[in-house]
């Protein structure tokens, strides 16, 4: 009852507002209908085991060409929407800015394009910072969103089984540079923690799939059970 009010009040100080552009909304977290709709959210037809939106439907096993051709690590990965425009302008001031009240709508967003998947999973786990970074940023944006998936799952968080040594930025690099600068930055040090194990991985955005191949492979390599992903967003590419 205490709580309650306890939120009424804060409501009333504070009314719910979306947490884009500001606009009133019914409650704290939600986007409006405009922002809402600004976004390109991955829906069906996809790619059953990568997530990649399908030009057309071609029946319930087609897969994109890099799954079909076997290029593609994870058991699967989903991803709320495709990287553009609004998610950019959201991703950006959430991941460098310190917007982080962006990371509740964000994950209800991952937490939705999880619907079509089995969420059986032991660990859900935050793609690590490297400690330097870490420090310079005071968070690690990954584990704002993990931390609510792991909530609603009812599973461990796993948060240091996983060390990062620190790597130049890749935004400038290309796929091959992404994976070749990726590998060996990551070790486990808690194989006791994963050893058969189910885990989620969680990002933010998924570019090349360079961080998320070169982190299953080391979780696997320790006893990992199965790695899946997801992440806010993805870059889809025109082919």
């Amino acid at each position: 009852m205490i709580a309650r009010t306890f939120h009424k009040v804060i409501e009333f100080i504070f009314p719910p507002a979306c947490p884009v552009c500001g606009a009133p909304v019914s409650v704290h977290g939600e986007l409006c209908a405009d922002c809402f709709g600004a976004f390109e959210w991955i829906d069906d037809p996809k790619c059953p085991r990568c997530g990649y939106p399908l030009v057309y439907d071609a029946g319930p096993n087609a897969q994109c060409p890099v799954c079909a051709a076997g290029e593609f690590d994870l058991e699967w990965l989903r991803s709320a929407c495709r990287y553009e425009e609004m998610s950019r302008s959201v991703v950006l001031p959430f991941k460098h800015g310190g917007r982080i009240k962006h990371a509740r709508f964000m994950s209800r967003a991952m937490m939705w394009a999880l619907r079509d998947v089995d969420c059986d999973f032991d660990i859900v786990m935050p793609v690590p910072l490297a400690t330097a970074r870490l420090r310079h940023r005071s968070y690690n944006q990954a584990t704002l969103l993990a931390r609510p998936i792991a909530d609603v799952m009812g599973v461990v968080l796993d948060v240091d089984s996983v060390h990062r040594i620190h790597r130049p930025d890749m935004g400038h690099l290309t796929s091959k540079q992404r994976h070749e600068n990726i590998r060996g930055v990551f070790s486990v040090v808690n194989p006791d923690k994963v050893k058969g194990r189910k885990i989620l991985l969680v990002d933010d955005v998924y570019t090349s799939g360079a961080t998320l191949s070169e982190l299953r492979r080391v979780l696997m390599r320790a006893g990992a059970k199965s790695v899946c992903g997801v992440t806010f967003c993805r870059v889809v590419r025109t082919v």
